[in-house]
């Protein structure tokens, strides 16, 4: 190789050098509306904006961003759809941040949890770890906090005495943990867990066990209800502990038979 040869692929080399070291830790630009909306919704989640706040008029605040109207409508669709903002139509009409709901939350981290479940996103283990965490520390809870009315509502979600029943399954066995979480006094810990435990019912259950599967299965809720009666929460969530490991291999097989064969 020539040496002219030499110093032009030298040159090259320094210059593709200088392209990679000049590449900046950016992100890329988001549409003006994302940019806004992110704005807003951080000043409703730190309380600078409050429940109930009026929001300024689209043409104050296309000002203030220094965007279109168009921008901050769009902008507040966004919000919108996310019930953290609320539209008001009349004299005294305006876009208002919206009241927080339990339920909306809910319903919020169900469609996502569903939807990372079924892209493969979250493995079935990680959701089954996620449940451990939220539904021991419910049980233990449950026995320091329940109340009479707390004990009659988890009573009622247990199978009758004389077997089980082939139609209580999976019904009576979702309500009775949703029960335990009511009792725990903790409104967080139903928030999260609920998602989590209905992902688990819609994606791998669907009363697909058998009858001799679910006698033991109310045979674990007795021992969890007896535990919580008695104000014992150590018991109470070993019991849990317990309920829930003879679960797991149910769940995995399920989630094994559910996927599509892989390809030879």
């Amino acid at each position: 190789m020539s040496e002219a040869v030499s110093l032009s692929v030298a040159s090259l080399d320094e210059a593709t050098g200088a392209d990679r070291d000049s590449a900046l830790p950016v992100s890329p630009v988001r549409p003006a509306y994302e940019q806004v909306a992110s704005q807003l919704q951080e000043l409703i989640i730190k309380g600078t904006l409050t429940v109930g706040e009026r929001l300024p008029a689209e043409g104050e605040m296309a000002v203030q961003f220094g965007v279109s109207r168009s921008t901050i409508r769009e902008a507040l669709r966004g919000l919108s759809s996310q019930r953290l903002v609320l539209t008001k139509r009349g004299v005294n009409g305006g876009t208002f941040v919206a009241e927080p709901s339990s339920e909306h939350v809910r319903s919020y981290l169900e469609t996502t949890i569903g939807l990372l479940s079924g892209a493969d996103v979250v493995s079935v283990d990680e959701i089954l770890e996620a449940r451990e965490l939220f539904e021991e520390p419910a049980a233990r809870l449950a026995a320091l906090r329940r109340s009479d009315d707390d004990l009659s509502g988890l009573r009622a979600t247990l199978a009758p005495d004389d077997g089980a029943d082939s139609a209580h399954g999976f019904a009576g066995h979702k309500e009775f943990h949703f029960a335990i979480l009511k009792a725990s006094g903790n409104q967080l810990l139903d928030v999260l867990a609920r998602p989590v435990f209905s992902v688990l019912e819609t994606r791998f259950v669907r009363d697909r066990a058998s009858g001799r599967f679910w006698v033991e299965v109310e045979d674990d809720h007795r021992n969890i209800f007896g535990a919580i009666e008695a104000g014992d929460s150590e018991a109470s969530a070993q019991f849990m502990h317990t309920h829930l490991e003879r679960l797991r291999p149910m769940y995995e097989r399920f989630d094994r038979t559910a996927r599509p064969p892989s390809p030879a």
